[in-house]
């Protein structure tokens, strides 16, 4: 799941409870132990790649 604070950056959250907070080291939800799958990692990158491209559209002169 990813949710946008306030400055419109992209935050992963966990699918199953919500939660924001995850363990790096074992790639899980620190709430529920669900894990991080490969295609959540690939939604977030994405959404990160969208949101720096916004940013620097912002930064340039029309």
């Amino acid at each position: 799941m990813i949710f946008f604070n306030p400055a419109g950056a992209p935050e992963l959250a966990c699918d199953q409870c919500g939660c924001r907070w995850f363990d790096r080291m074992t790639n899980t939800c620190y709430e529920c132990g669900a894990e991080v799958t490969p295609q959540m990692e690939a939604e977030f990158k994405q959404a990160l790649a969208d949101f720096a491209a916004r940013q620097d559209q912002k930064g340039k002169p029309a």
